[in-house]
């Protein structure tokens, strides 16, 4: 098989945000860090919001540093109050938000299904599927008044398809597209898109910590590019879904996997 190269990232955003304000879950790091970095060089007034406190505002200082409006703020998305408090911040700042990106999740252990603590149960979608559920909430509550917005859920290629040995966090993907997918019907009436985007596998910090030696081996065989997605190509989906350009487009899950799929491979 021949690898295809990730494209150039040196150019232009492809979509402008000015004077529009995000709020980017799980921002620090991986997907979440690169679609904090294309909206805030897009022009947006960009909030890192990671349970990871120190990385978001590293992020952001160096958002900052380079003609950037950014800033960062600590979220533990599984605690709806906190939540709330998160996106009241952002409105009582700027008396509005347009762009929600809820990416905060985690894995889990490679297990089969008898073998999964039910804490681990607990944990997935206390992250994945309660997080999102929070998060929809809040950013609903203060988007539904203004009658203006754009949502997008981070799910997976597993929330399309089962995996084996992945039960748990199979089951929390599949619910966010659904959540997704109910929650689009309810609002866009009001003028609120939301969507989801559904990765593949990408090369994160996470997966590449995961996978280790094994992460080339895996990416040639994950899909006909050969090759794992660059984070800066789900976030390119992502702002895509968040921009002008996707006016019509309202409860998709988009599929970004580089073809896997469409041979029929869910991958490993």
């Amino acid at each position: 098989m021949v690898t295809m190269a990730a494209p150039d990232r040196s150019t232009k955003p492809q979509h402008r945000f000015d004077d529009r304000v995000a709020l980017v879950t799980g921002g620090a790091s991986g997907i979440g860090a690169a679609t904090c970095e294309l909206l805030a060089h897009a022009g947006a007034q960009v909030w890192v919001a990671d349970f990871d406190l120190a990385s978001a505002l590293a992020l952001a200082d160096r958002l900052v540093a380079a003609g950037a409006q950014a800033q960062a703020i600590a979220l533990d998305v599984t605690d709806p109050q906190q939540v709330k408090n998160v996106v009241q911040a952002c409105w009582q700042r700027h008396a509005r938000l347009d762009i929600a990106v809820n990416n905060a999740g985690i894995s889990q252990s490679v297990n089969g299904l008898l073998q999964t603590p039910r804490s681990q149960w607990s944990d997935v979608m206390g992250v994945n599927l309660e997080g999102v559920w929070n998060c929809l909430q809040a950013e609903l509550a203060v988007m539904a008044p203004a009658r203006s917005g754009a949502i997008v859920n981070v799910s997976s290629r597993a929330g399309l398809v089962g995996h084996p040995q992945v039960a748990v966090y199979t089951a929390s993907k599949h619910a966010v597209v659904g959540l997704t997918r109910s929650a689009a019907l309810e609002f866009a009436p009001l003028g609120i898109r939301v969507n989801a985007v559904c990765p593949g596998l990408v090369r994160t910090p996470f997966v590449e910590r995961k996978l280790g030696e094994r992460l080339e081996e895996v990416s040639r065989s994950a899909n006909p590019l050969g090759r794992a997605a660059d984070p800066m190509e789900i976030a390119e989906s992502i702002a895509w879904l968040c921009s002008d350009a996707a006016s019509y487009v309202v409860g998709v899950a988009l599929l970004v996997d580089g073809g896997a799929l469409a041979g029929g491979s869910t991958g490993k």
